[in-house]
């Protein structure tokens, strides 16, 4: 795959192709291939948020009052999480080289900065938390840990394939694997988290995480629309075997992030691993929805988990049908255009 030249007098300002087509470089807004990417542009500025801003003392004074189960969890999954969006800042470098659309360019560059920022938080929450030792063996943990590695490698290796050899082919599992990561992956951690805070227990992690949270639903829904765009630019791609690949790796996840459940979270109060067994295929069917495709998963049509929704999406906006009719209650950089996927 070439990379779009930075100058080029002789393409147009609107792009001809998302890869692999023709780009002068220059970024007119008002004249781009996909014009809903500008109003998802203006979300993800708005929903600019920054660790350090979320006070973590009350945090502090509780974390050493959970049990050693909830303690141990809370390291554990911290850890994960740090791990999933430091690959994810790599990939979306990639990936952003590659695009030959100075608007999809643009908002890669935003998605991998708050994926920075992310990262950057769950060193937060530990500095807030631990002594600086135990820090560094947090982020060593996954090294070692036979079922984080399996669910990672997984991961990892899609993104290495990519930027191993950069060709349509793989561009397209990179995509399938960018919806795995961010929409699926992080959800069994995330329900620990809510699972603390509906016992008002470290709340102040909740908060940064349903943050995070909101960031990771818009950015699955910028790959969705590159993933969709993508089988209109390449219909070549739009193949039996393909559509299978998506079926079978999004399965595989599913497994995956099932068996990491089982794992972390089986001695939690307050837990029921079959109901977040049910809630893991409920979020694939729903990115499996969002990357135009039909469901995979029967029998789980409507969130069975309904308790998370005050501490993630309802925390933040007033969840509509409409990705973009949404408005922000609580985080003052925030307004009427900001919202994201519901759960």
């Amino acid at each position: 795959m070439k990379m779009q030249k930075i100058f080029n007098t002789e393409a147009p300002n609107k792009s001809t192709r998302i890869i692999e087509g023709e780009n002068s470089g220059i970024l007119n807004w008002n004249d781009i291939r996909m014009p809903h990417m500008y109003k998802l542009y203006k979300v993800l500025l708005l929903n600019h948020w920054i660790a350090d801003e979320i006070p973590m003392s009350k945090d502090a004074q509780q974390f050493p009052l959970l049990d050693a189960e909830e303690q141990r969890t809370f390291k554990i999954n911290i850890g994960l999480l740090a791990v999933l969006d430091s690959m994810q800042t790599m990939f979306v470098g990639d990936v952003k080289r590659y695009f030959t659309d100075s608007s999809l360019e643009a908002i890669s560059a935003i998605i991998g900065q708050q994926e920075v920022v992310h990262n950057q938080s769950y060193s937060y929450v530990l500095s807030s938390l631990v002594s600086e030792q135990e820090q560094r063996e947090i982020f060593e943990y996954w090294k070692h840990d036979p079922v984080l590695l399996e669910r990672n490698t997984f991961i990892s290796e899609i993104y290495q394939e990519f930027r191993d050899e950069q060709t349509p082919q793989t561009f397209f599992k990179a995509m399938v694997a960018d919806l795995i990561l961010e929409g699926i992956f992080f959800y069994s951690t995330f329900a620990f988290f809510y699972n603390l805070a509906r016992d008002q227990k470290m709340i102040g992690t909740s908060q940064m995480i349903s943050y995070i949270q909101r960031d990771e639903n818009q950015h699955c829904y910028f790959f969705a629309e590159v993933f969709k765009q993508l089988l209109a630019d390449f219909p070549e791609l739009n193949t039996p075997e393909n559509i299978q690949y998506a079926y079978d790796t999004i399965d595989r996840a599913v497994q995956l992030e099932t068996n990491w459940a089982y794992y972390t979270l089986k001695e939690v109060r307050g837990i029921d691993l079959e109901e977040l067994s049910d809630y893991i295929k409920y979020m694939a069917n729903r990115r499996l929805k969002m990357l135009g495709l039909e469901k995979a998963y029967e029998g789980v049509d409507v969130n069975c988990m309904p308790w998370i929704k005050p501490f993630s999406d309802e925390a933040l906006n007033a969840t509509k049908s409409d990705f973009f009719e949404t408005k922000s209650r609580n985080y003052g950089k925030t307004s009427d255009d900001n919202g994201f996927d519901d759960l």
